[in-house]
């Protein structure tokens, strides 16, 4: 845990990919898998933003994970997650494969390092809406969730959890520029890497875990090789093997470097 955003809390998107209903019942179960993980490990977790599937699961939704060091032990959770089971939306209860991807992003609350990061205000495309789900009634017919993007690399944050408009419009700020910082340090890494005459691989959108749970029961990491018969323990929040391997896998392609 030496990373320069270690320490930092982090934000965990889930996104559903391919596999339609199925897909967003896979993330949901990742989100609950994630929120286990986080109880776990004493920190504290809460929904930032949350969009609900059309039949059942989620689309997508962002947690913000509090807590030392929580982006360090999280950091290995980005990339894309497979899953293989029966599905259960299907009459003929059919194997099916689903796609689910994750991002985890530090949440920098250095001011220092974020003033650093300059973000002009003609790069910013704001929209606002109506909040769902708890909060009284004013979430709900005032249009206080706020949604930003920075043009010019088409990152994008959605905040729903604050219960104002400038105060969601403040956090989604706050974690936009955390994205910036992130991308700009890795961007920094592949240039060094670039002079060294070494090949980089981006992590994000490429198949980092298998789940399968049917027509036997496993979890295999396929950077680390670590694996289990446990799948109902690690759906529960058992990441902790997981976690340590990839920290492990890190500190060696870095030493290798």
């Amino acid at each position: 845990l030496e990373g320069p955003f270690d320490r930092c809390c982090a934000c965990v998107t889930i996104q559903a990919g391919a596999g339609g209903t199925d897909a967003q019942d896979w993330a949901q179960m990742l989100e609950r898998m994630y929120t286990r993980y986080a109880e776990r490990r004493g920190f504290r977790a809460s929904v930032l933003e949350r969009s609900a599937g059309e039949e059942a699961g989620i689309k997508s939704c962002a947690l913000q994970v509090e807590g030392d060091f929580a982006f360090g032990w999280l950091c290995g959770e980005k990339g894309t997650h497979r899953l293989v089971r029966l599905s259960p939306f299907n009459a003929k209860q059919a194997r099916q494969t689903s796609f689910a991807a994750v991002e985890v992003t530090p949440i920098v609350e250095d001011k220092a390092k974020l003033d650093s990061v300059e973000v002009a205000e003609r790069d910013l495309e704001w929209s606002t809406m109506r909040s769902g789900g708890k909060g009284g009634q004013n979430v709900n017919k005032v249009e206080s969730a706020v949604r930003v993007r920075h043009l010019p690399t088409g990152l994008a944050v959605k905040c729903t959890e604050e219960r104002s408009q400038q105060m969601n419009r403040a956090k989604a700020l706050s974690i936009l520029k955390s994205k910036l910082l992130v991308m700009e340090n890795e961007r920094r890494e592949e240039e060094l890497a670039r002079i060294r005459g070494e090949a980089v691989v981006a992590d994000f959108g490429q198949q980092v875990r298998t789940y399968v749970l049917h027509p036997y029961r496993m979890v295999k990491d396929l950077r680390t090789g670590v694996e289990t018969s446990g799948a109902d323990d690690v759906l529960d929040g058992s990441l902790d093997d997981f976690a340590e391997a990839y920290l492990n896998y890190r500190a060696a392609n870095k030493d290798n470097a």
